[in-house]
């Protein structure tokens, strides 16, 4: 998988240049944000660059998907369970799933 936009680095997918995980603009895409509220949130990333991780994400759904299981079900194996740890995000994290579920037939 290669994009211009998404960069595969220390086992994760990142948007090219930046600190930033692919991940994230998953997650929030995944959640029903626009690409103008992700700006929001990620302010330097660029819009090109946001519609080109959500294009990537798009083209290997089924792969990114995978991906994302996987490296929750790594983080949830080790120390503090995140939902003890970091409650907030834990509860982000089932409302996307959540999400992501009811939008699949």
């Amino acid at each position: 998988m290669h994009s211009e936009y998404i960069e595969q680095r220390h086992g994760g997918y990142y948007i090219a240049g930046t600190r930033i995980s692919l991940d994230s603009v998953v997650y929030s895409f995944n959640e029903g944000q626009s690409p103008e509220a992700i700006q929001e949130d990620f302010p330097s990333l660029k819009r090109s660059q946001i519609y080109g991780a959500i294009a990537f994400y798009l083209d290997h759904q089924a792969a990114i998907d995978q991906y994302l299981q996987e490296t929750e079900r790594e983080f949830e194996g080790k120390g503090i369970p995140m939902a003890q740890e970091n409650p907030a995000l834990w509860e982000r994290l089932q409302l996307a799933k959540a999400k992501m579920g009811e939008s699949r037939p």
